[in-house]
């Protein structure tokens, strides 16, 4: 008997528009990702013009990534309901407006509520930018490439945004850093409703206001007492600050548990592939955010260098993280998940202790090849995250899992610098001079003996060793968990278990 074999009609080839949209999607993806370590090396200028304090100093740069991962959940499921090209573009134009904002910025407040305004506005571009990329692309295949063009925009923002911000400072003031925000947007506002199309699943349950607040003031509070307490010493304002953190989310946590529909739904951490694979997304930015931005203070406060050489001495490490993005997808599907874990564990951990033998007398080499050697497993994290962790539950949590993918990432952006950057702090605090919270400040102290610009300069150093001491060994003890923990052939979920 003949059988009726119906093949289901392929989705229509992506053409030019697609393209067209993808590159005009990037533009905002890169801003984003940019804005989260374009100010590693423009700190010292920031310092010199506005003489920020340092927790100050500290909110200034990572202010900006707490926004964008406490929110970022949130807003993609906003988007969701009311539309993610509509939220695109207001998102564009508020990020536009804040950074000509923190351009011109003239006090360290005003930057820092500027900066947490860009957070906010990047919040909306990443997960709506993902969004309308699944509607631009309907084939699989070719959706898969959009999205691995999408990730290595990413990890390429966040590398080389030191290196972009290094060559401004080259040649204007450090408002440059932002301004070049504004053309971008304004190219974005022009072509994306002519390329794009609204995409509107309308969500399920409503976005719960109090899990949002929750979660944003409880990271806030708790990172804000422990920063107190690294840069000024020990007091009972920064130890009621991290309680009433803790205790917030504490709150949160319990919170999700109950929601029918939770602004991040905890439960898929029980599973123990997807519980590696989000730590994996937030400790290798925690230790590349943290090394930049120490290796940023040491390459020009301390070695010397203006900010276009030490933009250059950043390069390579930058490159080597670009391409293994890229490249990662295509090494993995020959050797396994499992093995591009472990390889990023590993090679994050050594290239970070190699930060170690660096001094005040000598070390650009030794910088050059810290970064070069964990650029390689920053690269491989970055592209492997958010596949291992939405492989590893059901399909019909994908979305979910992908979202807790993507804020562990811009945490991770965020509290390396302010974890490990008030540990170097601290350090600074405790073997440094005493005649300021910076090593900038220090060294602007009128009349500062040589002797005491030495032992401040030594101070440092010795801070940016224990930060990296720290950033490795924790590595290296999370490369020992997957190796132990991690099956080397995991079945799909999708795959039902055989009935006996």
């Amino acid at each position: 008997m003949a059988m009726d074999v119906r093949r289901t009609p392929s989705p229509p080839a992506p053409g030019l528009r697609a393209w067209l949209g993808l590159l005009v999607v990037l533009g905002p993806v890169l801003l984003v990702a940019m804005d989260g370590s374009v100010l590693f090396l423009a700190m010292p200028r920031i310092s010199a013009e506005l003489s920020p304090s340092a927790d100050q100093a500290l909110w200034i740069l990572d202010g900006y990534g707490f926004a964008v991962g406490s929110l970022l959940i949130a807003f993609g499921n906003i988007g969701d309901r009311y539309g993610r090209l509509r939220l695109l573009m207001i998102g564009a134009a508020v990020f536009g407006t804040a950074s000509a904002g923190a351009a011109f910025a003239p006090s360290p407040e005003l930057l820092i509520a500027f900066r947490v305004l860009m957070g906010v506005a990047g919040a909306t571009l990443l997960p709506s930018a993902l969004a309308v990329l699944s509607e631009l692309f309907t084939d699989a295949r070719r959706r898969s490439q959009a999205i691995g063009i999408f990730a290595a925009a990413f990890a390429a923002g966040f590398a080389l945004g030191p290196v972009v911000g290094g060559q401004l400072l080259a040649h204007f003031w450090w408002g440059s850093v932002f301004l070049i925000n504004i053309p971008v947007v304004a190219l974005f506002l022009l072509l994306a409703p002519r390329l794009l199309r609204e995409v509107r699943t309308g969500g399920t349950g409503r976005v719960d206001a109090r899990s949002v607040a929750l979660s944003a003031a409880g990271i806030l509070l708790t990172v804000y007492g422990i920063k107190h307490a690294a840069a000024e010493g020990p007091a009972a304002v920064p130890f009621a600050a991290t309680g009433g953190g803790v205790a917030l989310l504490w709150w949160f946590v319990r919170r999700q548990l109950r929601l029918a529909h939770p602004l991040i739904d905890l439960r898929l951490f029980r599973d123990r592939v997807f519980t590696i694979a989000a730590v994996t997304g937030l400790l290798p930015l925690a230790a590349w955010s943290a090394m930049a931005y120490l290796g940023g203070i040491y390459l020009q406060s301390v070695r010397g260098l203006d900010a276009s050489d030490a933009a250059l001495v950043a390069l390579p490490g930058a490159v080597v993280l670009t391409v293994t993005t890229v490249v990662t997808p295509a090494v993995v599907a020959r050797t396994g998940t499992r093995a591009g874990l472990l390889a990023s564990h590993f090679l994050v951990a050594g290239g970070v202790l190699l930060m170690l033998p660096t001094g005040v007398s000598g070390g650009t080499g030794w910088y050059v090849a810290s970064t070069v050697v964990a650029g390689f497993g920053y690269g491989i994290s970055f592209s492997v995250v958010a596949d291992t962790a939405v492989a590893a539950v059901p399909p019909e949590r994908a979305g979910a899992a992908g979202a807790i993918a993507e804020t562990s990432n811009e945490l991770g952006n965020a509290l390396g610098i302010a974890l490990l950057g008030s540990l170097a702090a601290l350090v600074f605090r405790l073997q440094g001079p005493d005649l300021a919270g910076t090593l900038t400040e220090t060294l602007q102290v009128p009349g500062i003996t040589a002797a005491a610009a030495g032992r401040a300069e030594s101070a440092f150093v010795t801070g940016l060793h224990a930060a990296a001491l720290v950033a490795g060994l924790l590595h290296a003890a999370l490369g020992l968990f997957t190796l132990r923990h991690l099956p080397s052939r995991r079945r799909s979920a999708a795959v039902p278990a055989p009935v006996r």
